[in-house]
């Protein structure tokens, strides 16, 4: 039987609806719960699908045929087009669970999957565009960052990474969710910043809310994976990390480098950093373990609270051996 599996505009929806009204009883309970589940369905085995619907597995296969498909494997295969980010992760967890491992040989893998990350995300940087996002992010009124789901986290430690080098540092998702984010942007504008995370499965969150920050006249740094990436098409610069891993969506571990390197960069280029640096101690100080002994560095006030310490020390001891003397006469 031939399939039309690759006539453009041809969905699974379109040919059920098609083939509906001749379609069983136990097919169209197949059909029903397609049309309701078809991200979940593209990512079932037909046994699964079948067990899911409460139909056989012969079934199943028959329901394909009567959709003009060879078989399940050529319908599911039109049903995850369009899905392939979404559900990649998903069948390589499933490959993996098909080929048991140790414990030792996943923290090899995972680690040396890192490893390889790193490397080639370090290989392929576009160097002018580090320069170009440093320049932006160091001349900012003010950094507005987004990043949702896994990204969130990531999206906080770059804040945390920029925050002491940048005037103003804004991070977006918080408890009122994205919506309270949007309207944070209405005040954002040409003079500011605003650097998008996001990378396979891309949301969409962080994509809108690049929209708005484009349309109020601010510059946009995306840090995703590839030019193909949602967010690449509204960023003036782009950072492209690799992200490939075995066992989860993305590896997040080449991300934290790569947000590392820049805010390091960043750092490196602000006013006085050496100067930041000791303003950031000063403050942290009451919470760093065996520093309440440590002087006060903060500048020239301290310093001349340092010296008047010290000639009130010096006095003092003079008059005690003033006194000493006196008691010896």
């Amino acid at each position: 039987m031939s399939t039309n599996v690759d006539t453009p505009g041809t969905t699974v929806a379109q040919r059920i609806a098609q083939a509906l009204p001749r379609l069983t009883r136990s097919h169209r309970q197949v059909a029903d719960y397609v049309l309701e589940h078809p991200l979940q369905v593209a990512t079932l085995p037909i046994d699964e699908l079948a067990a899911a619907v409460g139909v056989s597995v012969a079934t199943a296969n028959r329901f394909a045929r009567a959709l003009d498909f060879d078989g399940y494997a050529t319908f599911r295969a039109e049903l995850v087009r369009g899905f392939e980010s979404l559900v990649a992760p998903v069948e390589r967890l499933r490959g993996n669970l098909e080929h048991p491992t140790t414990v030792a040989e996943v923290f090899a893998t995972a680690l040396d999957e890192s490893r390889r990350n790193i490397e080639a995300t370090r290989q392929t940087l576009d160097y002018t565009a580090c320069e170009a996002a440093v320049e932006r992010i160091g001349k900012a009124r003010s950094v507005y960052i987004a990043g949702f789901g896994a990204s969130g986290w990531l999206a906080g430690l770059l804040q945390h990474g920029l925050d002491s080098s940048c005037r103003d540092v804004r991070l977006l998702p918080g408890v009122s969710g994205v919506t309270h984010a949007a309207r944070s942007l209405m005040h954002a504008g040409p003079k500011d910043v605003f650097i998008g995370l996001t990378f396979p499965r891309y949301l969409t969150d962080t994509v809108m809310l690049a929209q708005i920050a484009r349309e109020q006249g601010c510059g946009v740094i995306a840090l995703t994976d590839r030019p193909t990436s949602p967010m690449a098409p509204l960023a003036d610069v782009a950072l492209y990390c690799q992200t490939e891993t075995s066992y989860r969506p993305n590896c997040e571990t080449s991300v934290l480098a790569l947000v590392e390197a820049l805010t390091s960069a960043v750092a490196l280029r602000a006013p006085d950093p050496v100067q930041s640096a000791r303003r950031t101690l000063q403050v942290l100080r009451p919470w760093l373990h065996g520093a309440n002994g440590l002087p006060r560095i903060d500048g020239p006030a301290a310093r001349s609270v340092g010296t008047s310490s010290t000639s009130s020390d010096g006095a003092a001891l003079n008059g005690a051996g003033k006194k000493k003397n006196k008691a010896s006469r």
